[in-house]
């Protein structure tokens, strides 16, 4: 079944859910625990299906990267001087080829020449360029905050980012009246650079193994680990030894609305959408976890529709309220007190990425057990640069 076909399978499965959720309401706009559950079943199917459609989407993207040319065609005139210069530095091959080698055999040769431009003060060596990449590359697909927010590149600890906190005005003036100074008003955020790092273990019959893909596999752990940590510290970090939050108390999203209720209403959805000023709401998405999502499937506007509506085209995500939103386990869910969703324009959520992510080999700590272990760290801040871009949806206490 191809993926348009499942697109079209989930919205018939939508339209059968939300047509039986009408007519086995009650009076009071709640179902009986039968129809609950016949709900649920139904509910769960569109779930399902709308995974079966990303794990499809997934293999496409893999099956087009697998069927790229494996070598680069030759493009420079004969003669040309200009074409096909080697890299120098951390992307050179040579700087690549020894620090691999490095990392698989311990006492390496050429480890002291060629990699003496990448050594840190405390024996460890700066990761390839190309690896880095692939490492960025990695974080995104794990990490959903990267994709929505602004990531800067920072060269030392702090990065200074000015802000206007508040802009002057202009007034009608009478014939000779005179002018009324109106100044800007200037402040300025910092992003430092608080260290995130994890340990992996390798043995070394897989290490010494030339059929195995080390770099991809080390990537994709640094990855698993990394982004999972970023990503809790971008929701509900509080700032103290890691990034700040959007829900955090302090220094976290503007409060947009909070519920009249213990659940969530329509109501309280309208009024956290149009918290948010209408510049930022151009480019808003809404941020939620899963258990949020399947809460507000059931809510309908004044006219009878459904809130959230299902993607039925490629490259067009689900909506609620006509904007997409984006998932995250790391979400509060709902409950008293809790800031269970957030909307709002997240590229005003900077994260500093300070250059430079090195590794570590352990030769002595695991020997006994035949194992060599690998440190893995990087430095790295987030920050709302601008509270009035996210408004956040507060539940009653």
């Amino acid at each position: 079944m191809t993926i348009q076909e499942l697109r079209e399978k989930r919205a018939k499965a939508w339209d059968t859910a939300r047509d039986f959720l009408d007519s086995k309401r009650n009076a009071n706009g709640t179902l009986s625990d039968e129809d609950a559950k016949t709900y649920d079943a139904l509910e769960k199917q569109i779930v399902d299906l709308g995974k079966e459609i990303g794990r499809l989407e997934r293999q496409a993207e893999i099956e087009a990267e697998m069927n790229k040319p494996t070598s680069a065609p030759i493009i420079g005139k004969p003669n040309d001087t200009k074409a096909d210069k080697a890299k120098t530095g951390t992307a050179s091959a040579e700087y690549s080829t020894a620090f691999w080698n490095s990392i698989r055999n311990r006492n390496y040769y050429d480890v002291r020449n060629d990699l003496e431009v990448g050594t840190d003060s405390e024996g460890g060596y700066l990761v390839p360029d190309e690896f880095e990449r692939k490492l960025i590359e990695a974080l995104e697909e794990e990490n959903i905050f990267r994709k929505i927010a602004t990531i800067i590149k920072t060269s030392n600890g702090d990065r200074k980012i000015p802000i206007v906190t508040s802009k002057g005005g202009a007034s009608w003036l009478d014939e000779e009246d005179a002018y009324t100074l109106s100044d800007d008003a200037f402040g300025q955020a910092s992003l430092s650079a608080y260290k995130l790092g994890t340990a992996i273990k390798i043995s070394e019959e897989l290490l010494n193994d030339s059929a195995f893909d080390m770099p991809s596999y080390i990537a994709k752990e640094f990855a698993r680990r990394i982004g999972a940590k970023e990503e809790e510290a971008f929701f509900v970090g509080d700032g103290t030894g890691k990034p700040t939050g959007i829900f955090a108390a302090t220094g976290g999203a503007s409060a947009g609305a909070t519920t009249a209720g213990a659940t969530i209403a329509f109501d309280d959805v309208m009024e956290l959408f149009y918290s948010l000023r209408s510049p930022y709401r151009k480019k808003a998405v809404w941020v939620l976890n899963d258990s949020t999502v399947k809460a507000l499937r059931k809510l309908k506007d004044s006219n009878g529709n459904y809130i959230w509506q299902p993607s039925v085209s490629a490259g067009i995500p689900d909506t609620i309220f006509n904007r997409p939103y984006y998932t995250s386990a790391y979400v509060p869910e709902i409950e008293a007190g809790a800031k269970c969703m957030a909307f709002g324009d997240f590229s005003y959520y900077w994260i500093g990425d300070r250059q430079g992510r090195s590794f570590k080999r352990l030769n002595e700590l695991f020997a006994m057990n035949g194992q060599i272990g690998f440190l893995a760290s990087q430095r790295v801040d987030g920050k709302l640069i601008l509270p009035e871009a996210i408004k956040v949806l507060t539940m009653k206490a």
